[in-house]
């Protein structure tokens, strides 16, 4: 079964949710990117939240960019995502580690440690909007929701879940945004909050086979609420030979000549998906042409 994040409006618009199930496609970053088990975890909640930021674009075209920089044995993670829920990312650290926590959960905090999070959100005008808030916890979801309140105001509960196999295969991996629109009153608040914090963990109800559709009908149970859309996400990196022969190009004909006079030729990898792509003695020539 593909990957899919779920959007609904509830409360007469006032409330909008995304649920997605990523289990497929955190699966598939871990193989590319050959992760240690905590850096699975913090990777694949990035992947999700940052596939489930692309979908509230508004616009296929639009793009949004999460960037994590930490002072934990992570030292960071990126992600990027369109409006389609075409989505890529990588760890700085792939065999990063931290010692579980007390309650047994791998250490994502501790692994990502103190530093900001940025977000870039690229929406076809003459330049992006950034935004960039203190980590509060390195945990990922908490980082989100205070980013959210703090750059846009927007009220969220947000919740991202990553359960690592003994094998280090992905066993389950979703999240959950829930987020207040303008015009909502206190109210709706004490509500909302009484409800969520009587819900179970995001990732004992993946374990339980839970569906989207399950988790979405239990967080939104309280409220009249209907399923916008339905879109399928997966992990896509759209790198090719053009594109990184335009990077080559761009670091000038002076190094790529000293490239040529001291290897005879040049190997450039994708930090996304790491494909390899090489350049031989006359590849460089004719770039230099």
């Amino acid at each position: 079964m593909k990957d899919y994040c779920l959007r609904a409006t509830a409360a007469n618009g006032m409330i909008r949710a995304f649920v997605a199930t990523s289990r497929h496609m955190v699966n598939e970053a871990s193989h590319i990117h050959q992760t240690s088990a905590v850096a699975t975890a913090a990777l694949g909640r990035l992947l999700t939240a940052t596939a489930i930021m692309g979908l509230t674009l508004g616009n296929d075209d639009n793009l949004v960019t999460v960037s994590i920089k930490g002072d934990g044995s992570l030292g960071g993670a990126l992600a990027t995502a369109d409006g389609l829920g075409r989505v890529r990312g990588y760890v700085n650290n792939p065999l990063a580690h931290a010692p579980d926590r007390t309650d047994g959960k791998l250490n994502v905090g501790s692994a990502i440690g103190a530093g900001q999070l940025t977000v870039i959100m690229d929406l076809g005008l003459k330049e992006a909007y950034t935004g960039t808030t203190e980590l509060i916890t390195g945990e990922i979801a908490d980082d989100l929701a205070h980013y959210y309140m703090t750059s846009e105001q927007i009220p969220s509960v947000i919740a991202l879940g990553v359960l690592v196999d003994t094998d280090l295969s992905v066993k389950q991996a979703g999240g959950y945004f829930l987020q207040l629109m303008p015009g909502y009153s206190d109210e709706l608040v004490d509500k909302l909050e009484a409800h969520i914090t009587a819900f179970a963990p995001l990732s004992q109800l993946l374990d339980e086979g839970k569906t989207a559709e399950d988790i979405l009908d239990m967080l939104l149970s309280p409220f009249v609420y209907e399923v916008v859309s339905r879109h399928e996400i997966v992990f896509s990196c759209n790198c090719n030979r053009e594109r990184v022969e335009k990077v080559l190009i761009s670091i000038g004909r002076d190094e790529i000549e000293e490239i040529i006079a001291e290897q005879g030729k040049a190997e450039l990898n994708c930090h996304f998906c790491n494909k390899s792509y090489e350049f031989s003695k006359a590849d460089l020539e004719s770039i230099l042409k």
